[in-house]
């Protein structure tokens, strides 16, 4: 039941509005709350870094939800790390400490990378709090409903439903809190004049809120738990679910390497966002857009954002991503032999220590 378009569209991915985008990820900073920090006074919003204004105040009127909120904000620094650590870019760029004033530049300048960050992110906080409402971590919502569809035969509903839509309420409240602020993009390098002209222009023609919902709920998948004598599962309890996070993550990695780029373009009295190359077919609303170039990512390039590759490990036997002639940019690497000893045979003596031979004896 798996398909490749549960993705977040690019109605939200319009992450690429320069100072829009930075401001949509700022919260990820609470990665870096302390993992001591627990979060059941008004003051202790005050401590919790890469929040706006209106996020605060949100925090100050849910705080049993900042948790779960600050836990969203790990999972996606180490989804995003994970799903790119075979690439010259592999999302080192996210791990910003909350009182850095702007994120790299990979990320506040409209490339695919932004996208990509900006995607994960919106999916990865409804995501984690729909979860949270499933697994009875917070009070203020239950269980999913049960679907009105009707099961064949041996099939009936049951068990607990990931709450999508409160986690859409609640994780779209805190994300896209700063976008709606009047001032969205104070925490962003700015742009010149022209440019922020044209993204105001452009933003008001773009939908946020319900291209994600509708993306969300397709990632809503049956699952089922076999019921029966000896194993027989003469019937299945069924719920709906989300997909792992670590697919969704992948689906855009997907999306990410097709994303396609996008200029503004006068259409009748306004400007939107078209594909680059006019023969190109119109962008639909689940890909990837990107407004600038990203780097090639091999050399450090501190003004676009590129921290290199050198010294990362390659993989010599492979022709993907990660092999030596891509990863090392044609500058040549230093293989090296590795040798592992590991224990085994590992016996039990009575009383009471272990012996183990070593591997090779």
């Amino acid at each position: 039941m798996r398909s490749s378009s549960h993705v977040l569209p690019l109605g939200v991915l319009t992450a690429l509005l320069l100072s829009q985008v930075c401001s949509g990820i700022k919260w990820l900073a609470l990665s870096h709350a302390p993992a001591s920090l627990h979060i059941n006074q008004t003051q202790h919003c005050k401590l919790l870094p890469g929040m706006v204004s209106s996020q605060a105040q949100l925090c100050r009127s849910n705080l049993e939800l900042m948790q779960t909120i600050i836990q969203a904000a790990r999972e996606v620094k180490k989804t995003c790390q994970k799903t790119f650590a075979d690439m010259r870019w592999n999302c080192s760029s996210i791990d910003i400490p909350g009182d850095a004033p702007k994120y790299r530049p990979d990320l506040d300048r409209g490339t695919r990378e932004a996208a990509f960050v900006y995607a994960l992110s919106a999916a990865t906080i409804s995501h984690t709090i729909a979860r949270a409402c499933t697994s009875g971590d917070l009070r203020l919502c239950t269980c999913g409903p049960i679907p009105a569809q009707i099961l064949e035969p041996g099939y009936r509903w049951g068990g607990c439903a990931d709450n999508l839509h409160y986690g859409l309420i609640m994780g779209s409240k805190f994300s896209d809190a700063p976008m709606k602020m009047k001032r969205a993009g104070s925490h962003c390098q700015q742009t010149d004049a022209s440019t922020q002209q044209r993204s105001r222009e452009t933003s008001k023609q773009l939908v946020f809120l319900d291209a994600k919902v509708q993306v969300l709920r397709e990632a809503l998948v049956m699952k089922c738990k076999c019921h029966g004598v000896s194993g027989s599962c003469s019937i299945r309890t069924c719920w709906r679910g989300l997909q792992d996070l670590r697919e969704i993550a992948m689906d855009l990695k997907t999306k990410y390497l097709s994303a396609t780029k996008v200029v503004h373009r006068p259409t009748g009295t306004r400007k939107q966002l078209v594909p680059k190359d006019i023969d190109i077919r119109p962008v639909r609303e689940n890909e990837l857009v990107y407004l600038q170039s990203s780097p090639d990512f091999c050399t450090r390039n501190d003004k676009q954002g590129s921290i290199g590759t050198q010294d990362r490990q390659c993989n010599k036997t492979s022709v993907g991503s990660d092999s030596c002639d891509l990863m090392c940019c044609g500058r040549g690497y230093n293989p090296y032999t590795e040798k592992l000893v590991e224990r085994c045979h590992c016996k039990y003596h009575w009383c009471c220590y272990v012996t183990c031979k070593n591997d090779g004896q």
